[in-house]
């Protein structure tokens, strides 16, 4: 029997990184030591306090489901949390708590965009992104970024490639996989952009917490209509368990709950509980120490790579990774990740995995190892780069 899938699944490109992963594993279980730079999740493990306070949770028998928005006292914490960091007054009847940050943009995406229209994306830029587009049959309209643009859409972007099918635009700060943040001035522009041609914006927050030297502002400081997406996974550390919130307008909650009771019910209750410690002071202790090591992760990993001859033309501001153009190497960006991995043991992701614009010229590198694992890293992928050119002529 020929079993027929639909059009849609058929649309959905894998992670081609995780072809990557599977023969890291491999040779992981052959003796080789692998050093990973390819997955975009912290080394770290979640901090004890929040720990506690599932194990607390469960302890307690809090294993029903919560209602569809969420916790009550979770979605007041991340209110709290938004008054203290970045100033704004969010009512927590605008907050909704989603199973992940995926949640969020399956929430968001399903409200806003009906079948056959589409919102601008920044190309390079998170894979799922578009692809929760075409879940609910709408699409992506790819803008191609680069380094004049601070790999970002811009307002005069937005405008040039507005079309009658087009209903909003998303954006990431920090962008994924480039670092890139936003400033309130450029937050303003594309919000007066997307107003004034009767679309929505929606802004991925998740690597919020995550930057070094400046503090991301959020949209909400400049534009109390926008849709936030963020997640416990990345600054709080929370990856496993799933948890994330979309910040929405008031008139639009309604319709987001009913889609929440139909989806997912809620998301994981154990979860909402433990989450709850993220916002005391011993908490965000843990979560700003861990913010300095990466800073000292990516000053000193950006420098050494660009020794190396790797083209980094943008400083990532926020995030875990850097954005490397290869070109200047020759051959392909899948191909030159394939060969690290088979010869010196260094797992990195190729540009496919984030759009269309320099794809197969780009590569991205996740510091999510300490300094003296990237130390190793760099030594290795030196030695690579010499069999590599001897390979391809240079």
């Amino acid at each position: 029997m020929t079993l027929t899938y639909s059009a849609r699944s058929r649309a959905i490109e894998p992670f081609h990184v995780m072809a990557l992963l599977q023969r890291a594993n491999e040779l992981e279980a052959t003796g080789h030591d692998v050093i990973h730079l390819e997955i975009g999740e912290p080394d770290f493990n979640t901090a004890e306090p929040i720990i506690q306070a599932g194990q607390a949770a469960l302890a307690a028998g809090h294993t029903r489901y919560t209602a569809a928005l969420g916790l009550p006292a979770l979605r007041e914490a991340i209110a709290g949390f938004y008054a203290v960091r970045y100033g704004v007054d969010i009512s927590p009847g605008r907050i909704m708590i989603t199973p992940g940050g995926s949640g969020a943009l399956l929430m968001a995406s399903s409200l806003l965009v009906d079948p056959g229209k589409h919102w601008l994306l920044a190309d390079p830029g998170y894979p799922c992104n578009r692809h929760f587009l075409r879940l609910v049959e709408g699409d992506a309209r790819l803008v191609p970024v680069g380094p004049a643009d601070n790999y970002q859409l811009t307002a005069d972007l937005v405008a040039r490639n507005w079309s009658e099918d087009s209903v909003g635009a998303l954006v990431a700060s920090p962008a994924n996989p480039t670092g890139t943040v936003l400033s309130l001035e450029e937050l303003t522009e594309l919000s007066q952009a997307l107003k004034v041609r009767g679309g929505h914006l929606v802004v991925d927050e998740i690597y919020h917490g995550l930057t070094y030297g400046i503090d991301a502002p959020s949209v909400l400081e400049v534009n109390n209509d926008a849709f936030v997406l963020n997640s416990f996974s990345k600054y709080f550390g929370m990856t496993g368990w799933r948890l994330g919130w979309l910040v929405a307008p008031e008139a639009a909650v309604p319709e987001l709950e009913k889609l929440a009771q139909n989806i997912y019910i809620s998301a994981p209750t154990l979860s909402q509980y433990a989450a709850l410690a993220c916002f005391e002071p011993e908490t965000i202790d843990i979560l700003e120490a861990r913010r300095a090591e990466f800073a000292r992760r990516r000053d000193y990993l950006l420098p050494a790579l660009r020794a190396l001859g790797f083209k980094i033309e943008v400083e990532p501001q926020g995030a875990f990774y850097l954005y490397a153009d290869v070109s200047g190497f020759g051959g392909d960006a899948f191909d030159f990740c394939r060969h690290f991995l088979e010869t010196e043991q260094v797992a990195f992701t190729p540009g496919l995995d984030f759009g269309r614009s320099g794809a197969d010229q780009h590569v991205r590198f996740a510091y999510t190892q300490n300094v003296p694992r990237l130390q190793q890293a760099v030594e290795r992928i030196a030695r690579g780069l010499k069999t590599w050119k001897a390979r391809h002529a240079i």
